[in-house]
């Protein structure tokens, strides 16, 4: 029998070899497979959503920001076309390449750039990058004819916000600014997301979440080089709601060109509801500039230099109202019984007030004999220097409370500061000292520790003329579409003041008087032809009065030891429909030649134009 050639160890070799093999090729399958099934079902998602992120692109739409009207319907703040351009940290290769690329292109500062990408392009490497804001059309043109060598760069249309008349109102509307990330995860701001542009102050701010809007967004195909080929969805942006504000265009243009060059406020309220028909403080902004952002520099220049541009001196501003305020101590001295209107004060231009404090009247002359009407009409000092020993610092306290002084109105834009009244508790707290008899002499013709805003001011000439009602100020008409609202305005009344029909109708007429008496009257110059206006001037020392006439011995004063103007006024006297607080820091001259001129100009402006109708 012949032998196979293998003996029996060959074939026990050639077997266990076999099942080696065998062993190896099964175990590779496994770990093919393995792979395959890691790959295909435990990470097919996410390779399939980064598959779809180089394929298809979530293009963002957002909102067009609603728009801001007058009284009348006039558009004060619009939207228009812009283009922004963005940076996909995932499609870039090279960054320090592609960042010098656009640097050489565009004005880009590719450290800032650097500084967005920061940690959100780590954390979300498919979410485009803000990096250039509203584009110019050169810009935009020089881009789009290099986007293919430009990887990861997109360019998205954006409606940017657009102030038509600049510096118009721009502390009541307010301005833009970047979302901060604290912002973002503070969760009020929800619908936002980083880059996105949101109100940060005035009206702008009040209501950003109903004029943001509902953003859109749509699913854009590329290809590899990142250029868009077909939109295959799309759902559309929701513009945000309109606003109407209480304010006459017109009326508060006047009011801006009455303040150019001059630092100041004015308001100009409806005594009879309390809406805001003008809202100027000067120096103003535009609120344009701060769309593309300020950069560090520009920021400190604007808050530190000395017009304070962004400082709300409607409501922000605290002054002592000087004259103004006689208003007040007339109203309690009548009401407390301490003088009888008709009692006569003889005016030498002095008067002295104890063993050796002796005051001044700002008439040298003096004014002679002057009873109450005379000494409203003709701001006699010395005639409230009496009431002033015959009142105490808290009876003329409540009655400036009652006026709506020395707390806020309760207006809803901005940061209002509640302005202040003394007491003799007040005093003692803050300064630690008892309250002076000497001291009420000043709080009688408005200086001393008192404190007021124009706000507070146009409040208080209001109550004096509407029956003594004190309305919240308000300055949004409306809320909403063209046809449906979410907002609408509605007087608020905040309180009233407590005194008679007789003594108030006394002061009113001192207050036409002031405006139309032959002689003697203050404010002459805000006289309109035909109209019956009220008021009252004021004049604020900044400086002593011994300093201010040795600065004028040298030579002229400097600005900022100049008085400050006020005047308040409201007419028709008979039927009120505009009522007035004038301020004009450092004017160097009385309410009666730097505010009043002022107020006739906008009764004529406002009334003047109703009487046409």
């Amino acid at each position: 029998m012949r032998s196979s050639g293998f003996d029996a160890v060959s074939i026990e070799i050639l077997n266990r070899r076999l099942k080696i093999i065998t062993i190896c090729v099964i175990a590779a399958f496994v770990v093919l497979a393995s792979r395959l099934w890691f790959l295909q079902i435990l990470n097919g998602p996410s390779y399939r959503d980064q598959s779809d992120h180089n394929r298809i692109r979530l293009q963002d739409i957002p909102p067009a920001r609603g728009k801001i009207f007058d009284r009348n319907g006039e558009l004060l703040v619009d939207n228009r076309p812009s283009y922004n351009l963005y940076i996909i940290p995932e499609e870039i290769q090279h960054r320090e390449q592609l960042l010098e690329s656009l640097r050489r292109l565009i004005d880009l500062d590719p450290e800032e750039v650097k500084t967005r990408f920061g940690k959100a392009s780590r954390l979300y490497p498919f979410k485009p990058i803000l990096v250039k804001r509203d584009m110019s059309r050169k810009e935009l043109a020089v881009i789009e004819t290099q986007l293919f060598d430009l990887p990861g760069v997109d360019i998205q249309p954006h409606p940017q916000r657009h102030y038509i008349h600049k510096c118009f109102a721009s502390h009541l509307i307010g301005y833009l600014g970047e979302i901060s990330e604290e912002q973002l995860n503070s969760g009020e701001y929800d619908g936002n997301k980083a880059g996105d542009l949101i109100g940060k102050d005035g009206v702008e701010k009040k209501w950003q979440k109903d004029m943001f809007g509902i953003r859109g967004g749509a699913q854009v195909e590329r290809d590899a080089a990142g250029r868009n080929l077909k939109v295959m969805s799309r759902k559309p942006a929701t513009p945000g709601l309109n606003v109407w504000l209480t304010i006459d265009k017109n009326l508060q243009m006047t009011a801006e060109a009455a303040l150019a060059e001059k630092r100041g406020a004015i308001v100009a309220l409806d005594p009879n509801n309390g809406e805001i028909l003008a809202f100027a403080s000067s120096p103003a902004f535009d609120p344009n500039a701060f769309i593309d952002g300020l950069d560090k520099t520009e920021w400190e220049r604007i808050n530190s230099t000395e017009n304070t541009p962004l400082l709300n001196r409607a409501i922000s501003g605290q002054y002592p109202p000087g004259s103004i305020f006689k208003i007040v101590v007339a109203m309690a001295a009548l009401e407390e019984g301490v003088i009888d209107p008709e009692e006569e004060v003889y005016c030498t231009g002095t008067a002295r007030v104890g063993r050796k404090d002796v005051r001044s009247c700002w008439k040298k002359g003096g004014h002679g004999k002057v009873s109450l009407y005379e000494a409203i009409v003709g701001s006699c000092d010395v005639y409230f220097y009496k009431l002033g020993q015959l009142l105490d610092v808290d009876t003329i306290a409540r009655y400036s409370k009652t006026f709506g002084l020395g707390k806020k109105t309760g207006f809803e834009i901005g940061s209002e500061k509640p302005g202040l009244v003394p007491t003799s508790e007040w005093k003692l707290k803050n300064r630690h000292e008892p309250w002076q008899a000497g001291e009420t002499i000043s709080l009688a013709i408005g200086q001393s520790f008192l404190q007021v805003t124009p706000l507070q001011a146009a409040g208080m000439i209001s109550a004096m003329f509407n029956g003594g009602y004190l309305y919240q100020p308000k300055a949004v008409k409306r809320v909403g579409k063209d046809e449906t609202s979410v907002y609408e305005f509605t007087p608020t009344l905040k309180g009233q003041v407590k005194a008679s029909l007789e003594n108030m109708e006394l002061i009113k007429k001192a207050l036409i008087g002031v405006v139309h008496e032959t002689q003697g009257s203050t404010g002459r110059r805000a006289r309109v032809k035909g109209i019956s206006v009220a008021g009252k001037t004021g004049t604020v020392q900044v400086v002593g009065l011994k300093k201010t006439e040795a600065l004028e011995e040298e030579g002229e004063i400097p600005v900022k030891f100049r008085d400050h103007a006020w005047f308040v006024a409201i007419a028709p006297a008979e039927d009120p429909a505009l009522a007035l607080a004038i301020l004009v820091e450092h004017a160097g001259e009385g309410g009666s030649r730097a505010a009043a001129p002022i107020a006739k100009e906008m009764f004529e402006a406002y009334l003047g134009k109703e009487q046409d109708v």
